[in-house]
């Protein structure tokens, strides 16, 4: 299994995982409650989101929303002035149809929704945006993103010349415009935690509990941070490890907002969205029967 994955194989390094949970999740697919699998050497961590975990299920478990999902590819065409660059957006708005019909045919999977627009000087950044069902999709919306790009070449008029990828995608990087636009999966995940169950097992009311939030929403906030939560990278990242994911996606996959309520029982109301989820299918199903396989 590992040779097709990694050129010039020469081994493997260990890291030790640690199994937390259970954690019942209350999603549109997954629903029940889930051992969750986390490598890591920090010390301390699978014990504190088993903790979290064990508050989170005794209060009714997550109820998780996946609201969006966009992957993009970003190419920047090149024209002689401003004049003709902005030209250049009407026509894509134009030809948007045969644009989708040719990204669309390389891939079984992918399909291109919509194409943003930047501008700057006498170029123009277009930002291909493609679902891409339960894959990551990086590579697939290159290559569909490349036979868009040779097909634009060949039929406007002026033949621009262009650059696959302009970087406005930021893949593998934060970015604000992810944030606001979404890369990869943009997931909810929201519980109310109740104040009866909050109190005797973590020692700390609602109210307290949102008015440390009060506080340290403005240090995130005044700090410019790109995420107002705890650090949700220390269990993206083990959960990644343990399940063989593309770990340099956390650069994005961390960011995230936290938005809270104390209700007026004393119940807390609390919800994290990462922006830019980005994760492949662990499991794939042979077509010719029930067997699975690492994917």
């Amino acid at each position: 299994m590992l040779p097709g994955n990694i050129e010039n194989l020469a081994g493997a390094g260990q890291v030790p995982i640690g199994i937390a949970g259970p954690l019942r999740i209350n999603g549109e697919y997954a629903r029940g409650n889930f051992y969750i699998p986390m490598a890591t050497t920090e010390g301390t961590l699978v014990a504190s989101y088993n903790r979290g975990m064990r508050l989170l299920s005794e209060c009714g478990g997550v109820k998780t929303t996946v609201v969006e999902q966009h992957m993009q590819r970003s190419p920047v065409l090149m024209f002689d002035d401003a004049l003709a660059a902005r030209a250049f957006g009407d026509w894509i708005e134009t030809h948007l149809d045969s644009i989708r019909k040719v990204a669309d045919a390389t891939t079984r999977v992918g399909k291109l929704q919509v194409i943003g627009q930047y501008a700057l000087g006498n170029l123009r950044y277009l930002r291909f945006n493609y679902s891409t069902g339960d894959a990551a999709g990086q590579n697939m919306v290159g290559k569909a993103t490349l036979a868009a790009c040779q097909w634009i070449q060949r039929e406007h008029p002026e033949h621009p010349n262009f650059i696959l990828s302009g970087n406005i995608d930021t893949d593998k990087k934060h970015s604000q415009i992810n944030t606001l636009l979404t890369r990869g999966k943009r997931v909810v995940a929201e519980i109310t935690l109740k104040d009866s169950i909050l109190s005797p097992l973590m020692g700390v009311t609602g109210k307290q509990l949102f008015h440390a939030r009060q506080i340290s929403q403005a240090g995130a906030f005044m700090a410019g941070s790109s995420n107002n939560a705890a650090h949700s990278a220390n269990g993206i990242t083990a959960l990644f490890i343990a399940t063989g994911q593309d770990v340099a996606n956390v650069a994005e996959s961390h960011a995230a907002i936290t938005y809270c309520q104390l209700l007026d029982n004393g119940d807390y109301y609390w919800s994290i969205t990462l922006t830019s989820l980005i994760c492949a299918p662990l499991w794939r199903r042979h077509r010719s029967g029930n067997s699975a396989r690492m994917s």
